[in-house]
């Protein structure tokens, strides 16, 4: 299994669970039932967090479909239109962009209806909205990714869409302030993430006793602040040259390791038992493996994000 086939696996995922989401959305607003709303709070979250494995793995999907001699090289493959290809890689980039905000919102109301036993009106009129409109996104996105293969559904008439990807990639590594301000911002945003989760985890561990977990839970929203400068500013860093990262075994372990850590993010946000914890109390052994299990991966991520340029001879 290759990067090709994992896109094939997920590249529905964003589609149909957002289609889900919002039919739950809908549901538990109506029946005015909040765990129905956790819910699909909780799957529009892992939605947003597939979908960046779904986006990047595009680019691989891209070579093998064009049977590519090198990157950035025309298509091989008669059959394939790489106008097509460029026009979904387009609609895919900002539909990508609206579902990390729709998660955004999403890890918000989970976090605040941990905190007050109820997800507030404007948040899931929010949610919806954005879900909505991200839905229409995703959706001409996979239809465009139809006509790169299935003739018989392609609109003949119809113009190719810009190749907004490239046009933003090409923006990121022609501009010569745009690379450099992302590092920037993308190392505040690690610093405020991978800060903030390890205040988290050490509560958990056993020490700063004397603080109630709820208290360290407030300051996660400035995590998730950071992390998400970290995937808008890693995106871009993507745009920008795919394929440093898509020929980069470095990199495939760092997206593995940043998942794996979203579930850890998931379960400080949404499970009861380390909200028990009171100033004095110790965490039980399930929620202190969670929280040396965030602290290995979190250094497995810093460690792969930093020998990006060094190992897989990519870069």
């Amino acid at each position: 299994m290759d990067l090709t086939h994992i896109h094939l696996l997920l590249n529905h995922v964003p589609t149909v669970g957002t289609l889900i989401g919002i039919g739950l959305l809908l549901l538990g607003w109506a029946a005015k039932r909040d765990h129905i709303t956790e819910v699909s709070l909780v799957l529009l979250l892992g939605v947003a967090v597939v979908t960046i494995p779904t986006y990047v793995t595009g680019n691989a999907a891209e070579e093998q479909i064009c049977k590519m001699s090198a990157p950035n090289s025309p298509c091989q493959d008669p059959a394939v239109i790489r106008q097509l290809i460029e026009a979904h890689e387009g609609a895919a980039f900002p539909a990508m962009l609206m579902m990390e905000f729709v998660g955004a919102f999403a890890w918000l109301g989970l976090w605040q209806y941990r905190r007050s036993r109820q997800v507030p009106t404007w948040n899931t009129a929010i949610i919806l909205l954005l879900s909505l409109v991200t839905f229409a996104a995703i959706a001409r996105t996979a239809n465009l990714g139809g006509d790169i293969r299935h003739p018989e559904i392609r609109d003949a008439s119809a113009a190719p869409a810009p190749p907004l990807g490239r046009e933003v990639g090409n923006f990121v590594v022609g501009t010569k302030w745009v690379w450099p301000t992302c590092e920037t911002l993308h190392f505040i945003g690690l610093s405020l993430f991978f800060g903030i989760a390890a205040l988290v985890d050490l509560r958990l561990l056993g020490l700063m006793k004397s603080v109630p977990y709820h208290a360290v839970h407030r300051m996660l929203p400035w995590g998730i602040l950071g992390y998400g400068l970290n995937t808008i500013t890693g995106m871009f860093f993507f745009v920008g040259a795919p394929q440093q990262y898509t020929h980069n075994p470095v990199f495939i372990w760092k997206m593995a390791l940043i998942l794996i850590t979203s579930l850890n993010v998931i379960y400080f946000t949404i499970f009861d038992e380390p909200w028990k914890l009171e100033a004095g109390q110790d965490a039980s052994p399930i929620a202190k493996f969670v929280a040396a299990s965030a602290v290995v991966l979190m250094v497995g991520v810093l460690f792969c994000g930093r020998m990006l340029p060094f190992l897989g001879n990519a870069f």
